[in-house]
């Protein structure tokens, strides 16, 4: 087809011959005809079909490479300035800096999703948020270092590499590198951002002007980010986001809603780092270090700049923002729309970011592109050099978030201890970088590389290393004997293993049941996991572990995370038997005790869901604006687990009677305890008819459909598998009469696959 005949944009659909009006994707699609229609199709992304290396082993490839050569590589890229983009101070570094930030700075702690670990950056809506602004440019000046290397080393570790050797280059010492990030190969489409739209358009169809100066109405309201206004009491951020509006990575740095106002700004970073998993001095720290290099860019009106990267012309070939004034570049670099640098050394580590801020008075101006930002009212206060005009100097400047730190009392007081002691503020700076781009990896088994320090960090949740033999088989056998003589029920036993193993996201590859954290504050209390119950479970655990310990003469022994897991597995058999399917549950040792001293308690507590349809637990109280079953999915999702996974692990959990309260919800068998289809032949019934008992539809009656007699009661979170159609379908396969023996072998592997999720000890991931 001729686009460029066809101006009124009516395209012939290749399928059918169906008629289309409306640009080339835009006509409607099945989520705009059904918008509530769960999009289970989700638990099915970054198949090994769209990865063209999926046949390769990403660690083994990336150990071999020559360490030091790559980052030599990558130093002498950053100094070698490209005329198609000229490097500001003929140094690359500072632009890199931000690239790396930008990519690790999407995560938030809520889920733990977001963060550097598969180069998201690449795609959409990531590529095309505008604060993410021509960082096109900088992945593309890359494109050297990632071409000579090719799959040995991934977009994700070079741009955090990348990062690194910037800062390096500028004098400043790194706390380290852990490589072992994998390529994502399609865009995320599970993960919510919160509202892409922008005055009732998507944003990418949106004009350049709107996203760098939004009506301040227009960025609160349309965004729905935030309950309330910066002034008020209860100005809360919308769960799970971390950024405070939509297309940034952190805050608007001209102040909420383009307000200039400090205090409000204050506010703002506050809670969108602590969302970030950052505490004050942290926050402090990464602020004060990133601005002390580079400059930002606003000398275009913004309503001059083209289309951001996904709706960027085909002959733009991935590059978004085209600025048409003088070269486009260079001293006419437009992406936040502030001009200036924060200090007049912009390619050196050094303390002069905090000097200025603290030592100078600073009024409001305008920048070239209509921002808000600050100058020094002092005309004596130094000034920067241009980063293209040789020997023209400039005003310093500083962002409504910049003077934030210096008008806020908390803030104020750590830069004045960074100020009077700079080694103090160097390392402080360099382990908040160092968690920034290195949060979202998990367990330290995942680094890669020379450069891994060996120093444990609490946000990693680390875990003591095993000084001791593991169990054998044998030992199995006998521990498997004690734990069904114990007394403790299937039910118990499997609500304490899935309780552990169950919090592991994937997102960020923290949870699970290695280091028996589930035995330790918060997790040991929250209610979800029936903590009486499990307190119980654990006494009986431990007894059986001293005994157990005690018979042995050598230095054989076996921990508490261990025995929770095989009482789940000898549950699960137990069940299977008494259902009449004989089955070994796999079981590999090897798991270890962490203490409450390696706990982050507070960060820890982040991992609680809020809603979990394994148990049907729901809170209504914490400010997501999604159905039950949506978090379910995301549940799910974040296990990694497919649709029929997800399908038979909840068929088995309610009929083993694992809801949080103990309710009968979704429990359709009369024998609760024995792992059978039960729950799949009720759902799948024409016996039975559905009755909501609310109008929100939250809770069901199911009834005899000849007795009207309530037989059961249901959640949306059980019905779900009977009411949406791919669900519906899994749930038939599993509710036939010849079903049982599949059902039992498909939990049996759904369940090893979730109690293995976290061990990075004995898999390559």
């Amino acid at each position: 087809m001729n686009f460029i005949d066809n101006p009124e944009g009516l395209e012939q659909c290749p399928f059918r011959g169906t008629r289309v009006g409306g640009a080339l994707g835009t006509a409607p699609q099945i989520d705009d005809w059904w918008p509530n229609r769960l999009p289970v199709e989700l638990l099915h992304q970054d198949q090994p079909a769209a990865n063209p290396l999926s046949d390769e082993s990403y660690k083994e490839l990336f150990n071999k490479i020559d360490f030091p050569q790559l980052k030599q590589d990558i130093k002498a890229l950053l100094v070698d300035s490209q005329d198609w983009w000229p490097a500001d101070y003929a140094n690359y570094g500072p632009q890199m800096i931000r690239m790396a930030w930008h990519s690790a700075g999407t995560y938030r702690i809520a889920d733990g999703r977001g963060g550097a670990g598969q180069a998201m950056q690449r795609f959409a809506p990531i590529n095309s948020w505008w604060d993410n602004g021509n960082t096109d440019k900088s992945r593309r000046l890359l494109w050297p270092i990632k071409k000579k290397y090719g799959a040995s080393l991934s977009w994700a570790d070079l741009i955090v590499l990348t990062g690194n050797c910037a800062l390096e280059i500028m004098n400043f010492p790194t706390f380290g590198f852990g490589g072992g990030r994998r390529d994502a190969w399609e865009p995320d489409r599970s993960t919510y951002w919160g509202p892409e739209f922008w005055g009732g358009k998507p944003v990418d169809q949106v004009p350049a002007s709107a996203n760098h100066k939004g009506h301040p109405d227009e960025m609160v309201n349309n965004n729905l980010r935030w309950v309330g206004q910066p002034k008020d009491a209860h100005y809360d951020l919308e769960n799970p986001l971390a950024a405070t509006h939509q297309a940034l990575i952190y805050v608007n740095p001209e102040g909420p809603a383009n307000n200039g106002d400090p205090q409000d700004s204050a506010r703002e970073i506050r809670e969108s780092f602590a969302r970030m998993a950052m505490g004050d001095e942290e926050t402090v720290a990464l602020i004060a270090g990133g601005h002390a290099f580079g400059k930002s860019h606003g000398m275009v009106a913004p309503e001059k700049i083209g289309a951001a990267p996904e709706a960027a012309p085909i002959h733009a070939q991935g590059f978004g923002w085209h600025n048409p004034v003088g070269s486009g570049n260079g001293v006419n670099t437009m992406t936040n729309g502030i001009e200036g640098s924060w200090t007049q050394h912009p390619t050196q580590w050094d303390n002069s970011y905090l000097e200025n801020l603290l030592t100078f008075d600073w009024k409001k101006v305008e920048s070239p592109a209509g921002s808000t930002q600050w100058t020094p009212i002092d005309p004596t206060a130094p000034k920067t050099p241009d980063a293209h005009v040789a020997g023209q100097l400039n005003n310093l400047m500083m962002m409504t978030s910049d003077i934030a730190l210096k008008v806020d009392p908390e803030y104020r007081k750590i830069c004045e201890k960074f100020l009077s002691d700079f080694d103090y503020f160097t390392d402080a700076f360099s382990r908040a970088w160092y968690k920034l781009t290195h949060r979202d990896m998990g367990p330290k088994e995942r680094y890669l590389g020379p450069e891994v320090p060996a120093d444990d960090m609490i946000w990693q949740d680390p875990r003591p290393d095993r000084d001791y033999e593991l169990i054998d088989e044998a030992d199995i056998a006998t521990l498997k004997q004690h734990i069904l003589n114990s007394g403790l029920t299937v039910s118990a036993l499997v609500s304490a293993a899935w309780s552990a193993a169950s919090v592991y996201r994937h997102s960020d590859k923290r949870g699970g049941a290695n280091g028996a954290r589930i035995s330790l504050e918060p997790q040991n209390s929250w209610e979800l996991n029936r903590p009486d119950e499990l307190n119980r479970v654990l006494q009986t655990l431990r007894g059986i572990q001293s005994d157990f310990v005690s018979s042995q003469s050598g230095n054989k022994r076996v921990s508490l995370a261990d025995l929770i897991v095989l009482g789940g597995c000898v549950a699960v058999e137990k069940a299977a038997h008494d259902a009449g399917v004989a089955v070994s549950v796999p079981f590999t040792p090897g798991r270890v005790d962490t203490t409450l001293e390696l706990t982050d308690v507070e960060s820890f507590n982040w991992l609680k869901p809020v809603s979990d349809g394994f148990k049907n637990y729901h809170n209504d109280n914490v400010g997501y604006r999604v159905p039950p079953e949506r978090i379910f999915l995301d549940r799910a999702q974040l296990l990694t687990l497919t649709a029929p996974e997800w399908t038979v692990l909840v068929g088995g959990l309610r009929v083993l009677d694992q809801n949080y309260d103990y309710s009968k919800h979704g429990v359709f068998t009369d024998r609760p305890g024995q792992l059978t289809n039960d729950f799949f032949q009720v759902l799948t019934s024409m016996d039975y008819v559905w009755f909501p008992q609310d109008p929100q539809e939250m809770f069901f009656n199911i009834r005899d459909r000849k007795s009207g007699d309530v037989k059961y009661t249901a959640t949306r979170c059980d019905l779900i598998f009977g009411s949406n159609a791919q669900l519906r379908n899994i749930a038939e396969v599993y509710g036939a009469d010849d079903a049982q023996e599949r059902f039992v072998h498909d939990f049996v592997a759904a369940w090893n696959k979730v109690m293995m999720l976290d061990r990075y000890d004995v898999k390559d991931e």
